[in-house]
This record gives structure tokens, C-alpha cells and sequence, in this order.
């Protein structure tokens, strides 16, 4: 029987196939294993982006919810410090001459190492070294007798040299001492005429001394007013005076604050206007008994026998529309019947309406005719007797600050420096090193020197006069440099100026620092801004002459400490309403415009800025808008508070742009307030720019720029002009590693 043969052509064809269909089946297998695999990475990623998006989601709500504690924290510790001003200020120190009076005691001679004598070489130390034969001794001798004899030479002239280092020094010392009692002893001599006055109760020095005591008063918040008008009565040892009250949007309306979720938004909940109405009052009366309480502390004369106060506040009268006073409180407070009053303990209302017999609205929510109560005797009313009368604030009081005599301008400077608690005397007119104001912070760690320069301008003040602030500070050494101006600063001028030790005020700010501190001052008539046209410049006025006197009652040395930093143009408004007309607006919001609103994950501070270009190239300084520029000059640019829940907002009227304008760059800077020296845009991230019509409608979103490591300033994105007049978003993205600064260079505004 005859085997089959396994190694045929058919057996070599049928292995074959075998072999290909399992080729075939591990591809098929392995395929099979690489879509699993893919779907695996992508059910991974999808579930990675899933896990982040809730986790950005968490934060985001974290974030906001944080941010709605913190602003209902904000609104109870307002309504905390109104409630306990009257127990607050009870704590304050009482005003006095004392506290004006400068100490003789000077930082005794130090001549450092120059007080140690120069150390003469010892002979002993020159001993000949051991050498064979008479002959080497010898030698060896005169060689230690010449090195001896070289170096006590040597020292002997250093000797000579650091006695005459020491001498000379000593002599600077004497001159900066006897320079330094010299003004003290002045100053204390100008405090001492002054509790003379006090003594023989003349009407001028007890109006000033007793105005100068609320002005300087610590007891008060920096936001509360501090209006006065005063009169003093010799034969009744009265002082009448009306003092403005706080208006009512000083209690804020809103109770807490939630962070709504589902739509995104935050919401006030509505304090209760009983309650509302109810906090104000009580804050009236303890605005009057702590203005009683720093009248009679301050009075170490025994000059006040009684004070009649009336408090006023702004309001308008119905029947002319007109401005006007409307007195909410009044009350005459004896000398013995307020020494027996523990006013931290006392019910504000009740003592002021039951304790001391006085007056208090009871609707003061609603200041007019009607809601107001009558006054008793006025300043206006003190006649006769060598009464007098001064008054801080009033329309007709404000000196313009514009047409100021230039060395009393520099002479305000000062008082308004002494106001804010530093020592400052105005320098000499000639060789003043560029130096108008000297000043001294006596604040432990943050204090110092101060070198202040003034410029009674009308135009932008140039980055010249800067740099040359900066060169001034760097060469007397001293702590900061203090720029005032009745004008303005450009971006330039700001932008240099950030980081070193150089603080710009500029016409706005001054007359809201003057104000705050009880001086008085104004720009103009008040109907234009601070900034006028370049093309009427006004000198700017030579340095005072003189060292300056004593300061006088009303400005004394030891005063309110410095106001907090506020909304720039609430202040602006406030101040201009304490000044006696209504502040004109900004600018008038263009009627046909759009908000560009932006907003971004991580908790990086920014500053949003813009940029009005003509390609790569800005307009003007002007036309770059940032934290310290808010807006255009025409308006058509303007930072505008972010509708929430974005974080930053601009309003631009794209139509009403220049003509010449084809470019509105968009960037962002870390801001310089808040950032840390390691901060950079790397936690700015999910950035989205929603473009909004006038009524705050959405009309879209774009994506801009994210931050990158070791970046600190980012292009997000520029809108360009086409042809048709339509204007297109281009996505930017360049990123600065220096900053602001390095940003606007590239956009041709020189920041050195």
C-alpha cells in the first residue's frame, strides 16, 4: 500500500494559504487591538478635558463666590466702622499745642569710624631677624629701623588726614544743627504766640485753632467731609460754626452679596430702608457729638464756654432747582453738660435729641426744604465784639490755585504735607538743587526724606521734568520725589515713574488731597478740566524763598494720616461738590458705541489697556489708554467698570474714532499695584473678548492671546480699519518680558 506524498506542489500550495490567512487574522487581530486602543485614549482624553473642564468650572464658581464674600465683607465692615464711629473716635488722641511743638533734642554727633585714632606701628613688631656675623646684624637693623620709620610716616598722615576728615565733618554737624534749632526754635516760637492769642481769647487765632482740631482729627474716616465755617463770640466764649454732615449714599444700600450660578451674574440683596434710614441717622448724631468731643478735648485754654454746631449737607432747593444747604442736626452743648456725658457708652441719637437738647431730622434720607430742620445761631450771626469768621470750602473761600501767587502756591504745598502728618518746609528760592519743599515722613520702615518739586502748569507736564525728579532724588539721597502740578501727566511721564521711588500728583488729585486735609484750592472756575489747551501754558513758578515758619494752628504737624486710595472719579465728583458747584462728567458717553468686555480664568491682576494707532504707531500719548490715563481726549476710548461677569472693560465708539486712526490695539500688562516681583501671564488663560452694542446687548465673542512663562505684558489683539470703513479683529500674541514699558516702545511712545 503506497503512502501519500506530503511534499507535493498541492502541500506547499495549501501551507501557503494557511500561512496567509493567519497573517491575515493577526492583522485583523492587531487593527482590532489599535481602534480598542484609540477608542480607549480618546474615551481618556474625552473624559481628561471632561475632568478639567469641571475642575476649571469648580474654580471659576470658587472664584466667584470668594469674590461675593469678600465684597459682603467689605459692606459689613462699612457699616461696622459707621456704627462704632463715635466709640472710635472717642479713642483718638485729643488735638493740642503740645503736639505741634517740635523737641530741641537732636541726633547727638556721630563721626562713625572716624571717631577711632589710627593705630601707630609698634617697634616692637621691627625686630631685626637672627643673621651670622656683625656684619648682617647690621644690615638686618637698618632694615627693620627703615620699615618702622616708613610706616609710622604712614600713619602718622592718616592720622592727620582723619583729624582733619573729623573736624571738617564736625563743622558740617554744627552748621546742620544750629540750622536745625534754629527753625524749631522758630516754629516753637510761632506755637507759643499762637496759645498766647488762645489765652487772651482772640477771635482769629480761636477760629484757626479750633478749625485746625477737626481738620487734623484722626478719629474721622478719610471719606467723611470735613466743611466748616466758623465764628467766634469773645463775651460768650461761644464758637459757632455749621460743619457738613455725610450724605446718605455714605450707608451702603446693598446688605450681602451672592454669586448666582446658574446665570452667572451677582447679585445685592437690598438693605431694608427702615434700616438704612435708621444707620444714617445714628451716623449723623455721632458725626456731631465726636465734632463736640474734638472741640472741647482740644480746648486747653478754657477758651469754649459752649459750641453751637449746625450740620448741613448738600441738597437743592424744589422750588428754584438750585444747590443749596439743608441742615439735618443742630445742637448748643454747654462746656459742664457735655463733661458729664461717657459718650462711648451713650445711644448717639438719644443723646444728642434727649442728652443735649438738640435738633435731628427724621427723614434725612430725603435732604430738602421739607425735611429739614432750623438752624439755631450761625457763623453769620457772631457780629461785633472783634468776632471772626472763616470758612473752609465755600465757593467764594477757594483760591484759585491757577492764579496763585507762585511762592504761596509752594507755600500751600507745604501746609498740605504738614497736614498729612510729615514735617516740610519750603526751600530757599536760589540754590535749591531743583528742591521747592523739603519734607520728612516720620512713618517707621516706609518714611524718609522727601524732595518735593511743584509745577503751576496748564498743559500735560513733560517726562523731562520727571527724569529730572528721579536725577534730583538719586543726588540728595533722598527716600522719594514728590511731583505736584495743577495740570496732568502723560502715559510717558507715568510709565517712567513706575518702579522707582518717584510719586506723581497731579491738579485732580491735589485739590482732592487739599480738601481731604481741610485746605482749600481749585482749578479755574470749574467749568473745564484740570488739562487746558497746550497753547496757553502757564510759567511755572520759581521756588519759594525762606526756610518757612512755624506752621500756625491751621496746619499743624501732627495731622490726619493719609487718605486711602478711592474710585478717581467719585472723588473728583465729591470734591467738586464740596468745592460748591456740580462736577462735570468725564466725558458724555457717544451715543453710538460698543463695550469690549474681557474675561479670563486664574488669579492674575491686570491692567487691560488700548492703543490709537495709526499702523504700528500711536496717535499721542494721549491716545493710549491705561490705569493712568482712562481715557482719550475726545472720549471715543474710556475704561468703564467690566459688566460683570467680565473682569475688564473699554468703551470705544469705533465711528467717532479719529480719521486718521486705522488700527485699536488691545493689550495687557500685569498691574503694578498688585503684582508680585515672580508674577508673570502664565495663569492667564480661557481669555475671551465679548463685543457689546451700547445697551449692554452681546454681539458676539472672540478669543484673544493667552499668557505665556516669563511674560508680563501681551498684545491680545488689534480691530483694523478696512477700506469700507468696517473694522475686523486680528488675534495678536506678542508677548514682553519687561513689561508695559517694553509694550508701548514698540508702538513709538518713548518711556525713557
Amino acid at each position: 500500500m503506497s503512502r501519500r506524498s506530503t511534499s507535493g506542489p498541492l502541500a506547499v500550495w495549501a501551507e501557503a494559504q494557511r500561512q496567509q490567512q493567519r497573517q491575515r487574522e493577526a492583522q485583523a487581530r492587531e487593527q482590532s487591538r489599535q481602534q480598542r486602543e484609540r477608542e480607549r485614549q480618546q474615551r481618556a482624553y474625552e473624559q481628561e478635558v471632561s475632568r478639567r473642564d469641571r475642575e476649571r468650572t469648580a474654580e471659576y464658581r470658587r472664584l466667584q463666590e470668594a469674590e461675593a464674600d469678600r465684597r459682603t465683607t467689605e459692606i459689613e465692615a462699612r457699616v461696622a466702622e459707621l456704627g462704632s464711629l463715635l466709640a472710635t473716635g472717642c479713642r483718638a488722641p485729643a488735638f493740642g499745642t503740645a503736639r505741634l511743638a517740635r523737641s530741641e533734642q537732636l541726633q547727638p554727633f556721630d563721626p562713625g569710624p572716624l571717631a577711632q585714632p589710627v593705630r601707630m606701628p609698634d617697634p616692637r613688631n621691627y625686630q631685626p631677624a637672627q643673621q651670622g656675623g656683625w656684619g648682617g646684624a647690621r644690615r638686618a637693623q637698618q632694615e627693620a629701623q627703615a620699615r618702622y620709620a616708613h610706616d609710622l610716616n604712614a600713619a602718622q598722615q592718616a592720622e592727620a588726614q582723619r583729624q582733619q576728615h573729623l573736624a571738617g565733618y564736625r563743622r558740617q554737624y554744627d552748621q546742620w544743627a544750629a540750622a536745625q534749632l534754629t527753625e524749631i526754635r522758630r516754629h516753637n516760637a510761632g506755637i507759643a504766640d499762637v496759645t498766647s492769642a488762645l489765652r487772651r481769647g482772640e477771635a482769629q487765632a480761636v477760629v484757626e485753632y479750633f478749625s485746625a482740631a477737626l481738620y487734623a482729627s484722626t478719629a474721622w474716616p478719610a471719606d467723611l467731609p470735613r466743611q466748616v465755617s466758623a465764628a467766634y463770640d469773645p463775651g460768650a466764649r461761644q464758637l459757632v460754626l455749621t460743619w457738613e454732615l455725610p450724605a446718605y449714599d455714605v450707608v451702603p444700600d446693598a446688605k450681602n452679596v451672592r454669586y448666582l450660578p446658574s446665570v452667572d451674574r451677582f447679585k445685592e440683596s437690598a438693605r431694608p430702608v427702615t434700616q438704612r434710614r435708621a444707620l444714617y441717622r445714628d451716623l449723623l448724631a455721632q458725626c456731631v457729638l465726636l465734632a463736640l468731643r474734638d472741640l472741647f478735648a482740644a480746648d486747653e485754654t478754657g477758651a469754649l464756654s459752649s459750641v453751637a454746631l449746625s450740620g448741613f449737607v448738600d441738597g437743592h432747593d424744589p422750588a428754584t432747582g438750585q444747590r443749596s444747604r439743608v441742615f439735618l442736626a443742630s445742637v448748643t452743648a454747654l462746656r459742664e453738660d457735655f463733661d458729664r456725658l461717657q459718650l462711648a457708652r451713650v445711644s448717639a441719637v438719644d443723646c444728642l435729641v434727649d442728652g443735649l437738647r438738640g435738633q435731628l431730622a427724621t427723614r434725612p434720607d430725603s435732604p430738602s426744604a421739607s425735611s429739614a430742620i432750623r438752624p439755631g445761631r450761625l457763623p453769620e450771626d457772631v457780629g461785633g465784639g472783634g468776632s471772626s469768621v472763616v470758612s473752609r470750602g465755600d465757593d467764594e473761600e477757594e483760591p484759585d490755585l491757577f492764579t496763585m501767587d507762585p511762592l504761596v502756591f509752594e507755600t500751600l504745598v507745604a501746609d498740605l504735607f504738614r497736614a498729612m502728618g510729615m514735617q516740610a518746609v519750603t526751600t530757599q528760592r536760589s540754590g535749591d538743587g531743583g528742591v521747592d519743599v523739603d519734607a520728612l515722613d516720620p512713618t517707621p520702615i516706609t518714611g524718609g526724606t522727601i524732595v518735593v518739586q511743584v509745577k503751576r502748569y496748564r498743559h500735560t507736564v513733560p517726562p523731562t521734568a520727571v527724569r529730572d525728579l528721579f536725577g534730583t532724588v538719586q543726588h540728595t539721597g533722598a527716600n522719594k520725589g514728590v511731583l505736584v502740578t495743577t495740570s496732568r501727566f502723560g502715559p510717558t511721564a507715568h510709565t517712567f515713574a513706575h518702579g522707582k521711588p518717584l510719586e506723581l500728583v497731579s491738579g485732580e488729585q491735589l485739590v482732592e488731597l487739599l480738601h481731604a486735609h481741610g485746605l482749600s484750592g481749585r482749578l479755574g472756575t470749574g467749568e473745564e478740566p484740570a488739562a487746558a489747551s497746550p497753547a496757553s501754558p502757564a510759567a511755572p513758578g520759581p521756588a519759594a524763598s525762606g526756610a518757612g515758619g512755624p506752621a500756625g494752628p491751621a496746619a499743624p504737624a501732627t495731622a490726619a494720616s493719609r487718605a486711602p486710595r478711592r474710585d478717581r472719579a467719585a472723588d473728583r465728583r465729591s470734591a467738586a461738590r464740596r468745592r460748591g458747584y456740580d462736577a462735570p462728567e468725564e466725558v458724555a458717553e457717544p451715543a453710538e458705541h460698543n463695550v469690549l468686555a474681557l474675561r479670563w480664568s486664574g488669579d492674575v491682576p491686570l491692567d487691560v489697556c488700548a492703543l490709537v494707532c495709526r499702523g504700528t504707531t500711536a496717535l499721542s500719548d494721549e491716545h493710549f489708554v491705561f490705569y493712568n490715563n482712562p481715557r482719550t481726549p475726545d472720549g471715543t476710548v474710556a475704561s468703564i467698570p467690566a459688566p460683570p461677569p467680565d473682569r475688564a472693560a473699554l468703551r470705544v465708539a469705533f465711528d467717532a474714532l479719529p480719521a486718521r486712526a486705522d488700527r485699536l490695539v488691545l493689550a495687557a500688562a500685569l498691574d503694578p499695584t498688585a503684582a508680585t516681583a515672580h508674577t508673570d501671564l502664565t495663569a492667564f488663560t480661557n481669555a475671551t473678548l465679548r463685543l457689546l452694542d451700547a445697551d449692554r446687548g452681546e454681539l458676539g465673542s472672540l478669543a484673544v492671546s493667552e499668557g505665556r512663562p516669563h511674560e508680563t505684558a501681551l498684545v491680545l489683539g488689534s480691530f483694523r480699519r478696512r477700506a469700507s470703513g468696517d473694522w475686523d479683529f486680528v488675534a495678536g500674541g506678542k508677548g514682553y518680558l519687561d513689561g508695559l514699558e517694553a509694550l508701548i516702545r514698540d508702538f513709538g511712545i518713548d518711556a525713557t
